[in-house]
Protein backbone atom coordinates (compact mmCIF):
# COMPACT_ATOMS: atom_id res chain seq x y z
CA UNK A 1 0.00 0.00 0.00
CA UNK A 2 1.31 3.15 -1.17
CA UNK A 3 0.98 5.16 2.41
CA UNK A 4 2.43 8.48 1.25
CA UNK A 5 0.66 8.73 -1.57
CA UNK A 6 -2.96 7.93 0.89
CA UNK A 7 -1.74 10.67 3.24
CA UNK A 8 -1.17 13.25 0.46
CA UNK A 9 -4.98 12.62 -0.83
CA UNK A 10 -6.20 12.64 3.20
CA UNK A 11 -4.00 16.19 4.14
CA UNK A 12 -6.11 17.78 0.61
CA UNK A 13 -9.28 16.09 2.08
CA UNK A 14 -8.93 17.14 5.38
CA UNK A 15 -7.56 20.86 4.41
CA UNK A 16 -10.82 21.20 2.72
CA UNK A 17 -13.04 19.98 5.52
CA UNK A 18 -11.17 21.99 7.84
CA UNK A 19 -11.39 25.63 5.40
CA UNK A 20 -15.49 24.72 4.84
CA UNK A 21 -16.05 24.55 8.30
CA UNK A 22 -13.34 26.84 10.17
CA UNK A 23 -11.75 24.14 11.81
CA UNK A 24 -8.33 25.38 10.94
CA UNK A 25 -7.40 26.64 14.59
CA UNK A 26 -8.90 23.69 15.93
CA UNK A 27 -7.09 20.72 17.30
CA UNK A 28 -9.64 17.65 16.18
CA UNK A 29 -7.76 14.74 17.65
CA UNK A 30 -10.53 13.71 20.51
CA UNK A 31 -13.17 14.14 17.54
CA UNK A 32 -10.68 12.15 14.91
CA UNK A 33 -10.34 9.52 18.14
CA UNK A 34 -14.48 9.34 19.00
CA UNK A 35 -14.84 9.26 15.00
CA UNK A 36 -12.37 6.23 14.75
CA UNK A 37 -14.14 3.91 17.30
CA UNK A 38 -17.49 4.68 15.45
CA UNK A 39 -16.31 3.61 12.24
CA UNK A 40 -14.65 0.51 13.84
CA UNK A 41 -18.08 -0.43 15.35
CA UNK A 42 -19.96 0.22 12.09
CA UNK A 43 -17.37 -1.99 10.67
CA UNK A 44 -17.95 -4.97 13.45
CA UNK A 45 -22.15 -4.00 12.66
CA UNK A 46 -21.50 -5.01 9.08
CA UNK A 47 -19.18 -7.71 9.70
CA UNK A 48 -21.90 -9.02 11.74
CA UNK A 49 -19.07 -11.56 13.61
CA UNK A 50 -20.07 -10.99 17.38
CA UNK A 51 -23.76 -11.58 16.58
CA UNK A 52 -24.06 -14.82 18.05
CA UNK A 53 -27.84 -14.60 18.65
CA UNK A 54 -28.56 -13.78 15.04
CA UNK A 55 -28.70 -15.76 11.62
CA UNK A 56 -28.62 -12.80 9.08
CA UNK A 57 -25.56 -12.62 7.00
CA UNK A 58 -23.05 -10.05 7.02
CA UNK A 59 -23.66 -7.78 4.33
CA UNK A 60 -22.24 -7.93 1.36
CA UNK A 61 -18.36 -7.72 0.77
CA UNK A 62 -18.09 -4.02 -0.68
CA UNK A 63 -20.19 -2.70 2.20
CA UNK A 64 -17.71 -3.85 4.25
CA UNK A 65 -14.95 -2.79 2.46
CA UNK A 66 -16.25 0.58 2.53
CA UNK A 67 -16.76 0.93 6.43
CA UNK A 68 -13.06 -0.73 6.78
CA UNK A 69 -11.48 2.20 4.44
CA UNK A 70 -13.69 4.37 6.86
CA UNK A 71 -11.43 3.50 9.01
CA UNK A 72 -8.61 3.69 7.12
CA UNK A 73 -9.86 7.37 5.91
CA UNK A 74 -9.97 8.21 10.56
CA UNK A 75 -6.25 6.79 10.80
CA UNK A 76 -5.00 8.35 8.11
CA UNK A 77 -6.07 11.66 9.65
CA UNK A 78 -4.76 11.37 12.94
CA UNK A 79 -1.45 10.38 12.04
CA UNK A 80 -1.57 14.08 10.15
CA UNK A 81 -3.40 15.50 13.35
CA UNK A 82 -0.27 14.51 15.03
CA UNK A 83 2.58 15.07 12.09
CA UNK A 84 2.88 11.60 11.78
CA UNK A 85 2.50 11.46 7.34
CA UNK A 86 4.36 9.62 4.95
CA UNK A 87 5.76 6.05 4.66
CA UNK A 88 4.85 3.92 7.53
CA UNK A 89 6.53 0.75 8.52
CA UNK A 90 3.45 -1.45 9.69
CA UNK A 91 5.49 -4.91 9.94
CA UNK A 92 4.63 -7.37 12.47
CA UNK A 93 2.55 -11.00 13.28
CA UNK A 94 -0.36 -11.30 14.97
CA UNK A 95 -2.01 -14.13 16.65
CA UNK A 96 -5.69 -13.16 16.21
CA UNK A 97 -7.81 -16.51 15.12
CA UNK A 98 -10.80 -14.26 14.65
CA UNK A 99 -12.71 -11.37 13.77
CA UNK A 100 -14.28 -10.56 17.12
CA UNK A 101 -11.35 -11.13 18.92
CA UNK A 102 -9.28 -8.56 16.42
CA UNK A 103 -11.92 -6.04 16.79
CA UNK A 104 -11.17 -6.11 20.25
CA UNK A 105 -7.68 -6.02 19.87
CA UNK A 106 -8.37 -2.61 17.84
CA UNK A 107 -10.55 -1.44 20.03
CA UNK A 108 -8.00 -1.76 22.43
CA UNK A 109 -5.18 -0.60 20.58
CA UNK A 110 -7.18 2.75 20.32
CA UNK A 111 -7.67 2.92 23.80
CA UNK A 112 -4.21 2.72 24.26
CA UNK A 113 -3.51 5.41 22.06
CA UNK A 114 -6.03 7.69 22.98
CA UNK A 115 -4.00 7.42 26.88
CA UNK A 116 -0.62 7.57 25.30
CA UNK A 117 -0.41 9.51 21.79
CA UNK A 118 2.89 8.38 20.89
CA UNK A 119 4.11 7.33 17.37
CA UNK A 120 4.36 3.88 18.86
CA UNK A 121 0.85 3.15 19.62
CA UNK A 122 -0.46 5.12 16.43
CA UNK A 123 1.49 2.84 14.18
CA UNK A 124 0.09 -0.16 16.93
CA UNK A 125 -3.25 1.00 16.09
CA UNK A 126 -2.56 0.94 12.70
CA UNK A 127 -0.98 -2.53 12.57
CA UNK A 128 -4.20 -3.90 14.34
CA UNK A 129 -6.34 -2.42 12.14
CA UNK A 130 -4.47 -3.40 8.69
CA UNK A 131 -4.24 -7.18 10.28
CA UNK A 132 -8.29 -6.85 10.73
CA UNK A 133 -8.40 -6.28 7.18
CA UNK A 134 -6.20 -9.12 6.37
CA UNK A 135 -8.71 -11.59 8.29
CA UNK A 136 -11.69 -10.10 6.72
CA UNK A 137 -10.00 -10.93 3.18
CA UNK A 138 -9.29 -7.89 1.88
CA UNK A 139 -6.09 -7.23 -0.02
CA UNK A 140 -3.17 -4.11 0.51
CA UNK A 141 -4.58 -3.18 -3.37
CA UNK A 142 -8.00 -3.69 -2.58
CA UNK A 143 -7.90 -1.57 0.43
CA UNK A 144 -5.58 1.17 -1.91
CA UNK A 145 -8.33 0.98 -4.57
CA UNK A 146 -11.35 1.30 -2.28
CA UNK A 147 -9.83 4.08 -0.36
CA UNK A 148 -8.99 6.34 -3.57
CA UNK A 149 -12.73 5.72 -4.38
CA UNK A 150 -14.47 6.87 -1.21
CA UNK A 151 -11.91 9.62 -0.86
CA UNK A 152 -13.37 11.15 -4.13
CA UNK A 153 -16.93 10.80 -3.19
CA UNK A 154 -15.69 12.04 0.85
CA UNK A 155 -14.59 14.92 -1.63
CA UNK A 156 -18.08 15.33 -3.44
CA UNK A 157 -19.78 15.29 0.09
CA UNK A 158 -18.05 17.88 0.97
CA UNK A 159 -18.64 20.25 -2.16
CA UNK A 160 -22.63 19.06 -1.59
CA UNK A 161 -22.37 20.41 2.02
CA UNK A 162 -22.29 16.97 3.68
Amino acid sequence: MDFAKLFVMQKELDKKIQEQHALLSENLIEKKILALYVEIGELANETRCFKFWSTKPASDRETILEEFVDGVHFLLSIGLELGWEGELELKGENASESATVQFLAVFESVSDFRKKQSKDTYLAVFREYLYLGELLGFSSEEVERAYVKKNEINHERQEQGY
